[in-house]
Formats: structure tokens, sequence, C-alpha cells
């Protein structure tokens, strides 16, 4: 009777121990293609993009021209008027390359402005993960787009359409 209460407490032990994680994969590269709230986004992001960037590349070329008007002139002027427009070339391109990096930098405007517009978006769509992962029961679920070396994965565990579904994408 001993051996049977053991062999059962084994095979119970094993079972609980072996039970199998569920796991699936998604691809939120595909879901954000397909949000037109991420698309209405992205566009207005590239609009102020290319408008900071006109107008940095509009003070470069100012920059530009103040240093062919100083080559022209330059054996015409003083030694310390030499050294003045010099200074004043190197503050402007200094103030134009703080203002590219104040744009376009770390976490620069450009960095902030899409956080502020992306993260309701990414909000939303971790959102449906975790609804997926509760309902189907899943342990995890990975990104296939977020630089996880997925070497394969049968479709079968592909849920993008179902995290697409859970935002109202058909």
């Amino acid at each position: 009777m001993n051996k049977v209460l053991i062999c059962l407490a084994l095979l119970l032990s094993i079972s609980l121990y072996s039970h199998a994680q569920r796991f699936a994969y998604i691809s939120t590269e595909e879901i954000l293609d397909q949000l037109p709230d991420y698309q209405d986004v992205k566009q207005q992001l590239d609009r102020t993009m290319e408008q900071w960037q006109q107008d940095i590349n509009k003070k470069m070329a100012a920059v530009d021209e103040m240093q062919r008007a100083y080559e022209a002139e330059k054996i015409l002027l003083t030694e310390d008027l030499q050294k003045k427009r010099e200074q004043e070339i190197g503050q402007k391109r200094k103030e134009v390359a703080d203002e590219q990096s104040q744009r376009f930098g770390y976490e620069g405007d450009f960095y902030q402005k899409r956080q502020e517009l992306i993260k309701p978006i990414q909000d939303q769509i971790y959102e449906a993960i975790e609804k997926l992962a509760s309902q189907k029961g899943f342990d995890f679920i990975f990104d296939k787009s977020a630089g996880v070396n997925i070497l394969y994965a049968d479709d079968k565990y592909d849920k993008t359409s179902e995290v697409l579904g859970l935002l109202g994408v058909k």
C-alpha cells in the first residue's frame, strides 16, 4: 500500500511540474501598419520633422552665405574685423547645431513629440495583448518585430490577427 501511495505521489508531483507553459507571438510592426490612428500620427510626425528640417536647412544656408561673403571680402578686412566676422559665423553655426540637437537629438523635441503621440497607441496594443493572454491562457507573448530572435515559429502561434481584432481592426 505504501508503494502505491508513493507512486501516486510521484505521478501527481510530475504532472504538476510538467504543466506546459503556453506561448504565442505577435508582430507589433504589422499591427501598427494596420492601425489608422498610427498612420495619422506617423504622417503628423513626418510633417513636423520635415518643417523643422526645412527651418534648419534655411538657417544653415544663411550661415553658408555669410561664410561665402566673408571669404569674398576677407582680404579687404582688418585682422580685428576678420576675427569678429569669424566669431559671428562660428556663433551662428553653433546656434544652428544647437537647434538641430534640440529638435532631433536624443530626447529632443522630436523624440518627446513622438513619445507623446505614440504612447496612447502603444498602451492600446499592450492592453489588447494582455486581454488576449488572459482570455487564451498564454504565459508568454513574444514580439517577433522587436528584435527577439525567433528562429522558427509555427503560424498557429501567431496571434497578431487576434490582437488586431481586439483593437477593432478587421
